[in-house]
């Protein structure tokens, strides 16, 4: 049972793009077979402005939102690195402070 004290999980939400739809699900869906996400959601067509090389660019990218743990972040951060097609795949994470206890415990047993 909850209480008002503060709680942190080891739970992680990680952030990276994509170029395609294709290479989104490609990410995604290698994720979660090797069982380094528990879910993988895509946001479809986010526009992305940023600064490359010096040059300003736009782009239109799928945002890839994947939900796992802190003891296979590194394997996700390597995982994207392997698959992406980009020189330099973002990959952010933040922790997951709290949540509920049963979803909580779904991405623990998901994630080897």
């Amino acid at each position: 049972m909850a209480d008002d004290r503060f709680y942190m999980t080891d739970k992680k939400l990680v952030f990276t793009t994509a170029g395609s739809n294709e290479e989104a699900r490609k990410i995604a869906r290698a994720l979660v077979e090797r069982r380094l996400a528990a879910c993988v959601h895509i946001v479809p067509q986010v526009r992305s402005i940023y600064r490359w090389e010096g040059k300003l660019n736009e782009a239109q990218e799928w945002l890839l939102v994947i939900k796992t743990t802190a003891r296979v972040f590194e394997r996700v951060r390597d995982a994207i690195r392997e698959l992406h097609s980009y020189d330099l795949p973002e990959c952010i994470s933040t922790s997951i402070e709290d949540g509920s206890e049963e979803y909580l415990k779904w991405i623990a047993d998901s994630v080897e």
